[in-house]
């Protein structure tokens, strides 16, 4: 069995290019499940600056199904996104092993985020298991890496200063917008989307101070969203406008593909992917909200200045609204330019957290993959024990001394216990030898990845 990983994030890739990538990632995890038979399980985690898939393949870790189904899974992902084969082979890094339990409590605890120590990843990590296990196409392994990723994340958030500073980049968008903003109180905010990063944000919000929240959605959850939560919903995004100092924008909508829209007719392909370009908030609407507030309020368009975070990958905001006179825009690009430094003992002691999870986590990994060799020694062990008691009760009765039932136990016991001692150090050595094995064929995985990529760069995948 391998447990594979292929990331791309903000750190391989600039926000575009990841943008692109992650187009249609919802559904990779199940087309991978169902179309390659080596993968028995997938999970998807796609964030902000993120796109990750994480397989369980059920084939040797240095045989060809491993290559096959990472070739398979790069194939998936540029169907999906429109993304050339060879740049989506290439856009992603491979991990095997040991590297993917330490890289994902990484990036669960908040140190691999353009925000070091954010929290919204940890609820990001255990709502894209929740979503593998509701569409039946996780495993059992990859339950228990997810669910240590978890509690190695709570871990780092109650023993270290990371977990205790509340970063985010909802929270950071927040303080860059405050410079430009009247005091909290007064602010008038129009929040777009009504996912975990729109909860996040009227959170964040109403801490601030920022009560006055009206909340609009594509969806049509918007209702469902304010009333659950005390606050207002909206339909009419430009009347919104009009009135907002401040706009948080994390619908992501602008990455969603609707179901079967444009399936069953030719260039159906071409119809979803230019559906899913559309932004939420484009920069006319800004223009005739603005100039609509203008004339009820007798001042001159764009008097008034409004600030626009956008926090959705997939942008949802136009980069045009920033050239509308008296907007300004922020987008995750530039929220990442202004990610403030976390102290080097703080990130130090997280990383020490991990690594000890991922180390526990990986030797019991391989601990089970030796099991076999393990019990292959104690069978043995239990066809030595017969056999010397045999022996023993047979010369017996050959002298004339027939061994009792209670005596054929107690010499049972004293040849178990002598065979049990010498077993110790065969299966030790067992174990070492099956788990270097496994890191060694691990390694061979990584080597095949990267040959793969090679004969992607070449048009051959």
């Amino acid at each position: 069995m391998a447990l594979l990983s292929l990331t791309a994030s903000h750190h391989e890739l600039d926000l575009d290019a990841l943008e692109r990538l992650s187009t249609g990632a919802h559904s990779i995890a199940g087309s991978a499940v169902a179309s390659c038979d080596v993968i028995t399980g997938a999970v998807v985690l796609a964030t902000c600056n993120r796109f990750e898939l994480y397989l369980d393949v059920d084939a040797p870790l240095d045989g060809p199904g491993v290559r096959h189904a990472t070739g398979h899974v790069a194939r998936l992902v540029a169907d999906a996104s429109g993304v050339p084969v060879p740049d989506a082979a290439t856009s992603f890094r491979t991990r095997a092993g040991s590297e993917v339990a330490e890289h994902l409590f990484s990036v669960a605890s908040g140190l691999d985020s353009m925000v070091v120590g954010e929290r919204e990843i940890a609820g990001q990590v255990k709502r894209a298991l929740e979503v593998a296990h509701a569409d039946g196409v996780t495993s059992s392994t990859l339950e228990l890496l997810f669910q240590t990723a978890s509690r190695t994340s709570k871990r780092v958030s109650t023993d270290t200063a990371l977990g205790g500073a509340g970063r985010s980049v909802v929270a950071l968008g927040l303080d860059l917008a405050a410079a430009e903003l009247p005091p909290w109180q007064q602010v008038r905010a129009v929040l777009i989307g009504t996912g975990s990063y729109a909860g996040a944000s009227l959170a964040a919000l109403r801490a601030l101070g920022c009560h006055d929240v009206r909340v609009y959605s594509q969806s049509g959850r918007a209702e469902e969203f304010a009333a659950a939560r005390g606050v207002e919903a909206t339909h009419d995004l430009v009347d919104a406008l009009g009135e907002a100092d401040l706009v948080v924008s994390c619908s992501g909508a602008r990455g969603r593909m609707v179901d079967g829209a444009g399936e069953g007719r030719a260039g159906g392909t071409a119809a979803r992917r230019e559906q899913a370009i559309e932004h939420v908030l484009d920069a006319a609407a800004v223009v005739r909200a603005r100039e609509r507030a203008a004339v009820t309020a007798g001042e001159r368009p764009g008097g008034r200045p409004m600030v626009v975070l956008d926090l959705a990958l997939h942008r949802d905001v136009d980069p045009h609204v920033a050239d509308v006179e008296g907007v300004l825009l922020y987008d995750l690009a530039t929220l990442a330019a202004h990610s403030p430094a976390v102290a080097s003992g703080t990130v130090d002691r997280a990383r020490s957290i991990v690594d000890d999870a991922a180390h526990a986590f990986e030797e019991s990994r391989l601990g089970r993959a030796a099991d076999t060799a393990v019990v292959a020694l104690l069978a043995d062990a239990d066809r030595r024990i017969l056999g010397e008691v045999a022996d023993v009760v047979a010369l017996r009765a050959a002298d004339g001394d027939p061994v009792s039932a209670d005596e054929a136990e107690e010499i049972a016991r004293t040849v178990r216990r002598r065979v049990h001692a010498d077993l110790h150090q065969a299966i030790v050595a067992a174990r070492a030898e099956a788990v270097a094995a496994a890191r060694s064929a691990e390694r061979s995985v990584v080597d095949d990845a990267e040959a793969l990529i090679a004969e992607a760069d070449a048009g051959i995948v």
